[in-house]
Order: C-alpha cells, then sequence, then structure tokens
C-alpha cells in the first residue's frame, strides 16, 4: 500500500487519449489520461465509465445533449449511453471502470489501446 500522486503520475506521460493503469480495485482499473481533440463516438455494452476532471475543461457529447465538466467535477456514464469525449485543450482525467471496459467500447480504431501500461 502506497500513496499515489496523481499530479507525479501525469508528469510521467504526454500522449494523449492513451490511459495509464494507477491503481486497481475490485475488478476494476482506476486509470489515468490526458485528452485532447475529438474522441470517437461510442458506447460500453456492459460498463458505467467514471470521468473526473483532475485538470482542465472537458466537454462530454451526448446523442441529446453536452456536458461540461470543471476541474473537481465528475460524471458517470451509463453502459450502453453513446458519448464522446472532447478536448479543445489539454485536460488531465481519472477514469474508473472494469478491468474489460475498452477505451473505445464498441469502435475499434486507431485510438483503440489493448495493452495499457502501469505508471
Amino acid at each position: 500500500m502506497e500513496k499515489v500522486n496523481l499530479n507525479e503520475k501525469f508528469k510521467l506521460f504526454s500522449d494523449h487519449w492513451s490511459p495509464r493503469i494507477v491503481g486497481e480495485l475490485n475488478g476494476q482499473y482506476v486509470k489515468l489520461a490526458k485528452f485532447k481533440g475529438e474522441f470517437t463516438w461510442h458506447h460500453h455494452e456492459h460498463e458505467d465509465e467514471l470521468f473526473l476532471v483532475v485538470k482542465g475543461r472537458l466537454l462530454i457529447k451526448f446523442r441529446d445533449k453536452d456536458v461540461w465538466l470543471d476541474e473537481g467535477e465528475m460524471i458517470v456514464v451509463p453502459a450502453k449511453v453513446e458519448h464522446m469525449p472532447v478536448a479543445q485543450e489539454e485536460v488531465h482525467v481519472l477514469l474508473f471502470e472494469p478491468k474489460s471496459t475498452l477505451n473505445t467500447g464498441n469502435i475499434i480504431d486507431e485510438k483503440t489501446k489493448i495493452d495499457l501500461e502501469k505508471v
């Protein structure tokens, strides 16, 4: 058991849309990612997904509305809900989701990450 300094962990990588594993518990991963630009419209068939903004401002687009998240704010996207994260500037995000969750959900494209690094 060791504490984790999120700011220090974010300094260890610079690429966007490539989540890193920072912890795990009860079949879930705690992931860190840097977002910039638009992601892929997708959904997760069986998994809910938590987005917590650590630094910056994140837009989560849904088919029927948009939700802005500022630093310290979070949202849980339920399974089967189509969404697209958008970051106008670089955003640091903590994700909490089951280990089986693929970052692009039901879509396989150039942003899909299969084997995640640990930081």
